[in-house]
């Protein structure tokens, strides 16, 4: 059987056959980011000699929760919703990525499509199953690449106001990682079968806010043709007085001065992750009940120079203007984070409006009134989930209509409306539920559920987003005409068993937020 070697910049990798495709894992795309390099932008990866065997992922970056703790409660839990948990080694030499490809050395020319991974800035893996990418390589016949790189404290701790142009891009040091594994793509994708000049980024949550920011940044420039993001709408980034403000409580949490910054970059991992997960005097809790982490609060930092402005506010960067782009929400994005409610599906009335007051105040009865017009059969746990979901959606349509005002580039987009049965149904359709029917890996997460329509769901999907990914609109024989969103119409791919194109759907629900700002987060 002939070997399955890859000659690549920097050296030869070996692969292995999976699903009908070839798989390529754990390649080096930058050096490793610990010592003099942490806080610093990434530099590419040193070559090598020999052959380098790429059958297995490569270590992720340090990060807190179940995908690196197996001793927590609900390790089982997430297992049994989202598939087999891999446990991967945590290290600063986390520059790594992974292809899937239909076939090398045949001269291919084929679409690419670059996934960036999800959970916030602060954690997450290209190694979850969901993400696996080789059916989505079979039945596109595309080429799929996804990626790790730094997060929270090791990717977005902001010391250039503190320390000087020594740590210039700290605060965005993550993105800077994508940049250059984009640059890997740009360099060596040809040689896996891909196209370089035909690249699209897609990202869900975290990842479609990366691809948001990387909209925004001069140096992503000319590494990708078109965007998809899924419910992950960013719009603006941290300001720089605000990440220095953290970065001071952080030092200071360490016993760490100004004048002694470098001692900063000598801290062993777990306990810079640990102090920089506990700056606050107080822990963080929000409407819906769920703990905000101090991680959550590191993410991309306007810098001026790697992010000269935020993605989409208060107008669409100009480095957005000619990028095609997907973008959409799920219905119910909320029932993800209140699945494990003791109150689930038994709330009450009282008990509802309780919870909606942080969020809503005076304007309950009005946006409530709307809401028990539109979805008269919903009970009161189901119009709890509906509108504490809708600041996705809300989003979403803020930054579509920004990017239309700033571009003449088409913009598509959906809302994925299909509910698994899974549980009875207690997801919804949550946050993060569309994953599996992207990459169509139904068969390897749980809560995918059992359906028999399933299949159909993800053929629809997967094919749209090949389809973008290959000529720049998502149409295909398997869906209704999708036509790009516009200012007058709205229209709208509704993503369910049979997919509809709706013309601005509820927009009864959206105008009764007319006024109220969007808010994710509101501290009880």
């Amino acid at each position: 059987m002939e070997e399955i070697i890859v000659e690549t910049a920097a050296g030869k990798v070996c692969g292995l056959l999976e699903r009908g495709v070839l798989s390529f894992k754990g390649i080096p795309y930058g050096a490793p980011t610990g010592g003099h390099r942490r806080f610093r932008p990434p530099e590419p990866a040193e070559p090598w000699a020999g052959v380098k065997y790429a059958g297995d992922f490569g270590p992720i970056c340090y990060q807190t929760g179940f995908l690196v703790d197996e001793s927590r409660s609900d390790a089982y839990g997430h297992a049994r919703t989202e598939g087999h948990i891999r446990y991967l080694p945590q290290s600063e030499n986390c520059l790594v990525l992974n292809v899937w490809t239909p076939a090398i050395k045949d001269g291919g020319k084929r679409p690419v499509m670059v996934w960036l991974h999800g959970r916030g800035h602060y954690g997450g893996a290209a190694s979850e199953t969901m993400y696996n990418g080789a059916n989505l390589s079979r039945r596109g016949n595309v080429v799929v690449v996804s990626i790790n790189h730094r997060l929270n404290v090791f990717g977005y701790l902001y010391l250039e106001e503190i320390a000087g142009e020594e740590f210039k891009g700290s605060g965005i040091a993550g993105e800077l990682d994508i940049v250059l594994a984009l640059k890997w793509v740009k360099d060596n994708i040809e040689y896996f079968g891909g196209d370089p000049d035909n690249v699209t980024i897609f990202g869900q949550s975290g990842g479609g806010a990366k691809v948001s920011f990387l909209m925004a940044m001069p140096a992503a420039r000319g590494l990708f043709r078109r965007c998809i993001i899924q419910s992950g709408p960013a719009t603006r980034g941290i300001e720089r007085k605000d990440a220095t403000e953290y970065a001071e409580r952080l030092l200071d949490k360490l016993g760490i001065k100004v004048n002694e910054i470098h001692k900063l970059q000598q801290v062993p991992p777990p306990q810079l992750l640990f102090a920089a997960n506990n700056v606050s005097e107080k822990p963080r809790v929000g409407f819906t009940g769920r703990v905000m982490n101090d991680l959550m609060l590191l993410q991309p930092v306007v810098d001026r120079h790697y992010l000269p402005a935020h993605p989409f506010d208060p107008v669409a960067a100009p480095t957005a203007a000619d990028i095609p782009l997907i973008i959409g929400t799920t219905r119910d994005e909320n029932a993800t984070y209140v699945a494990a409610d003791p109150r689930r599906r038994r709330l009450t009335e009282e008990e509802m409006r309780q919870r909606l007051v942080p969020l809503l105040g005076e304007k309950i009865d009005r946006v409530l009134g709307t809401y028990r017009k539109t979805r008269p059969n919903d009970t009161p746990w189901d119009l709890y989930v509906g509108i504490t979901s809708e600041a996705f959606r809300r989003l979403t349509v803020r930054l579509a209509e920004r990017k239309l005002h700033g571009g003449t580039a088409p913009v598509y987009m959906y809302l994925f409306t299909y509910v698994s049965n899974f549980l009875g149904g207690l997801l919804k359709a949550g946050h993060g539920t569309e994953i599996p029917f992207v990459f169509d890996n139904t068969d390897d997460v749980p809560f995918t559920g059992d359906r028999p329509d399933k299949y159909q769901m993800a053929a629809a999907m997967s094919e749209a987003w090949t389809a973008f990914a290959r000529s720049g609109t998502p149409n295909h024989l398997g869906i209704p005409q999708w036509e790009p969103y516009t200012l007058e119409k709205r229209a709208t791919m509704v993503l369910d068993v049979p997919c509809r194109l709706e013309y601005d759907p509820a927009r009864e629900e959206l105008d009764a937020w007319e006024g109220m700002p969007i808010r994710r987060w509101v501290e009880a």
